[in-house]
């Protein structure tokens, strides 16, 4: 799903329009507002953005979008009438992905979509992480410990693949927070520690590759003799 939040009618509904005759499924939005109710319901693939906008204009919007964790991925093209170079380099410094000046042509707003969407998809997973007697695959959300399932929580669950993914590397309680829950760290929270303490007691043997960085946060680490 992409979605357009456009002010101007006509525009909103020529894109609407031509991105669905290129197979690809499209949202307009007239208002930020209609946009916001309709992230918080389901996230889309790709974000095409006005600057000049009601309620709040397309810069503000994005600066929100990269500022949360669960949106600050999402690929962002700025569709605006402002073409000159000072708005462009604050869209570009602001996170925005592609910037198209108005007015433009829909094949080459199509060729702009297409490779936006190739140069951002996700790479591919591996099927799964085997370590030491330990093997977790995300795809199919199987924890086995010495061949036997483990059953672990959501948040346990994405904790220990993130832990993974970021082998050998420090990560801090407030990365846990922002990657996991989506929400910063405020130096009190203990939602981490616990969460790491029963993960450790879940995964038994395997709970040791676990290890506590003192006043850091946590890593994933195994001798290369388990491995």
């Amino acid at each position: 799903m992409i979605y357009l939040v456009e002010d101007d009618n006509s525009i909103r509904e020529l894109v609407v329009y031509t991105l669905s005759g290129a197979k690809m499924e499209a949202q307009g939005f007239a208002l930020p507002s209609a946009f916001w109710n309709a992230m918080d319901k389901a996230l889309p693939q790709l974000i095409l953005l006005d600057i000049m906008l009601p309620e709040e204009d397309g810069l503000s919007i994005l600066r929100r979008l990269r500022e949360q964790p669960q949106t600050s991925r999402i690929p962002v093209m700025m569709l605006t009438a402002r073409s000159t170079e000072y708005d462009k380099v604050i869209g570009l410094d602001l996170g925005a992905d592609d910037y198209l000046p108005k007015p433009f042509g829909m094949m080459e707003l199509i060729a702009r979509v297409r490779a936006l969407l190739r140069r951002t998809a996700p790479e591919p997973q591996p099927e799964g992480f085997h370590i030491g007697c330990l093997f977790v695959s995300p795809q199919r959300h199987i924890v086995q410990v010495d061949g036997r399932d483990v059953t672990l929580t959501y948040k346990e669950f994405e904790m220990l693949v993130l832990l993974l993914r970021n082998k050998g590397l420090v990560l801090t309680r407030e990365q846990f927070l922002n990657q996991v829950w989506g929400y910063a760290f405020d130096g009190e929270n203990r939602t981490v520690d616990v969460h790491i303490r029963t993960l450790r007691q879940k995964l038994g043997t395997a709970g040791d590759y676990i290890r506590t960085i003192r006043g850091i946060g946590y890593k994933l680490e195994v001798n290369d003799d388990a491995e």
